[in-house]
């Protein structure tokens, strides 16, 4: 009842635009969230995923919200872990082609000159991709001792596929939650129904805790030699358009959508390939602890929701 009573209570202010007053929503430690951080949310993540003006205004700013109370919890961690929010000039501007590319724009101009059509600028998208890439290498420093990573194995499946053509799989993921594995089955299905009514995009907007999700589940273009065996396996029958079964993560369950293939009539460069792969799963472990270390830290943290 709380949480609906708030959508409504937000829902009038955005109608109101002319008259907005700056309300404090949420107390996280001495981290507060305003109404106007939340509509600020509410315009970053339609520029990011355009199929979120497809639902409905209430579902938007419910997503809007638990968006930006995820980035505000990351803040307060890494500020007792860093001095300064801050990145390097160059890895900034590395992170602002990650995202322009993926909306098809060409250039930093191009960029900029889009964000506008949302009433943002480029540094409202610096702050977003910094708080996130510190929060990444802080999960790294973190756990990166504990990712497995089994190297004779990558590199045999990689010989078993050394040929003239190789696949490459353009692919969104879900990656959502369960308590117990009794779950999976009624969960998947809620999924799925949410995909069937709304869109895969969207559906990944609402149940995937993938940082993905703020681009629709969108993960681009992979080498079918960076995907480990159970993967590649539930992939691989597919057509375009097709999602897959539910496959088991240590903390979580991935769907995937495959979006279009293309045959690569290169032969294989082992080394580069070997690094793709490795990389791959090394971020897939370090997406599911950063599922854990965030659910840590909010369970300790003086939260007014």
């Amino acid at each position: 009842m709380k949480n609906c009573l708030f959508i409504v209570f937000l829902f009038l202010i955005f109608n109101n635009a002319q008259s907005i007053e700056t309300k404090i929503i949420h107390r996280i430690q001495n981290e507060i969230i305003t109404n106007i951080d939340i509509k600020n949310e509410f315009k970053y993540l339609i520029a990011l995923n355009n199929s979120l003006k497809e639902l409905d205004k209430e579902r938007i700013l419910s997503i809007s919200n638990q968006s930006i109370i995820r980035e505000k919890i990351k803040k307060i961690e890494i500020l007792k872990n860093f001095k300064e929010i801050k990145l390097s000039e160059d890895y900034t501007k590395l992170l602002l082609k990650n995202i322009y590319t993926k909306l098809n724009l060409k250039s930093i101009n191009e960029f900029e000159i889009y964000l506008k059509n949302f009433d943002l600028e480029i540094d409202d998208i610096k702050t977003k991709i910094t708080v996130e890439a510190l929060w990444n290498e802080l999960i790294i420093k973190k756990y990166n001792a504990k990712i497995t990573i089994n190297k004779t194995k990558i590199k045999n499946e990689i010989l078993k596929n050394n040929r003239n053509q190789s696949k490459e799989y353009r692919l969104s993921e879900i990656i959502f939650e369960i308590k117990s594995k009794e779950e999976i089955e009624k969960k998947y299905n809620l999924v799925v129904k949410s995909i069937d009514t709304i869109g895969f995009e969207n559906s990944a907007a609402i149940y995937s805790f993938s940082e993905s999700s703020k681009t629709g589940g969108n993960i681009g273009w992979v080498n079918e030699n960076s995907l480990n065996n159970n993967i590649k396996k539930n992939i691989n029958n597919l057509k375009m358009g097709e999602i897959t079964k539910p496959i088991v993560l240590s903390n979580g369950i991935l769907v995937l959508k495959l979006i279009n293939i293309k045959n690569l009539e290169t032969a294989i460069d082992m080394e580069s390939e070997l690094k793709k792969a490795i990389n791959y799963e090394r971020n897939r472990q370090l997406n599911q602890y950063s599922k854990i270390y965030y659910n840590k830290i909010k369970k300790n943290l003086d939260f007014n929701e």
